[in-house]
């Protein structure tokens, strides 16, 4: 519909379009497609207040369960790369060095009986109902998800409302696992580390895995508190670390950020932090 708009020039700009339409779009004379490595990333947040996830084994099973690869290729359609860490790699102060868990159904079953729960269990899976540059089909994503935990016998039910309500709940902590993501404000890790997933962030309801961990917080705080940039990356190398080893949510995907402009405008540039700015813009009729 909005890709129908843009062909016909009743708008020039269009952001988040659908990634089934981007070869298209490839094609389209009309068309100037623009695309960058997003400053972004897609996840899933495990409730660590609800059980059985306060387990650990159980939050690395869930994670190892995961085909990442083929979430990018049929939700990204390819578009992106597949998440270990919650900041993009484009990023300053970016871990290389941390190894993503494996796409392992057979450890993921052996954790789960490790942990106790060889039989498997219920769970709800919480799919926005948005589409985002970082999660462009939640539901498919989802489908996806619950076929994957299902082979380890996991039994996961898709649950989602509208937006607001699905925000409002999911501060509330009404949720077992939830979909989100982040698009960064600013292009400074704290923007993400400390927003989305620090002890503060647990109480205001924004870190919806609702995880405090003393030693992430003695990573990220000290972060804050200096303007040494060789220390700070240090510091948030090693908050990777930790996130990745207490495994509060699962990374999914960093996404390649398409914007489709019509041939008319000139002077437009994307922003990597997603914003729209037309100041220096020009339509030629």
């Amino acid at each position: 519909m909005r890709y129908a708009k843009l062909q016909k020039g009743e708008c020039q700009v269009m952001p988040y379009p659908n990634p089934a339409d981007i070869a298209r779009m490839k094609q389209d004379k009309n068309i100037n497609l623009y695309e960058q490595a997003g400053l972004n990333v897609g996840y899933l947040s495990y409730n660590v207040e609800k059980k059985p996830l306060d387990n650990l084994k159980v939050r690395q099973a869930l994670t190892m369960a995961v085909n990442k690869k083929a979430i990018i290729e049929a939700v990204y359609q390819g578009a992106g790369q597949p998440a270990k860490n919650l900041i993009p790699p484009t990023m300053w102060g970016y871990n290389d060095d941390v190894k993503d868990y494996a796409y392992d159904p057979e450890k993921a079953k052996a954790l789960l009986k490790e942990a106790g729960m060889a039989d498997g269990f219920s769970i709800d899976l919480w799919a926005m109902p948005v589409q985002r540059p970082y999660n462009p089909n939640a539901r498919r994503m989802a489908e996806m998800i619950q076929s994957d935990w299902a082979k380890i016998g996991v039994k996961a039910k898709i649950v989602t409302y509208e937006w607001g309500e699905y925000l409002k709940r999911a501060k509330a902590g009404e949720h077992q696992t939830v979909m989100m993501g982040w698009t960064g404000d600013n292009g400074d890790p704290d923007n993400f580390l400390a927003t989305l997933f620090s002890c503060s962030a647990a109480k205001d309801g924004s870190n919806y895995s609702r995880w405090c961990d003393k030693s992430f917080e003695d990573q990220i705080q000290p972060a804050r508190a200096t303007a040494d940039q060789a220390k700070r990356i240090e510091y948030y190398k090693q908050a990777q670390v930790v996130m990745h080893d207490q495994a509060p949510a699962l990374m999914i995907a960093h996404s390649t950020v398409y914007e489709p402009v019509s041939k008319k405008v000139s002077g437009y540039k994307v922003d990597p932090l997603g914003g729209h700015y037309f100041a220096q813009v020009d339509i030629k009729e």
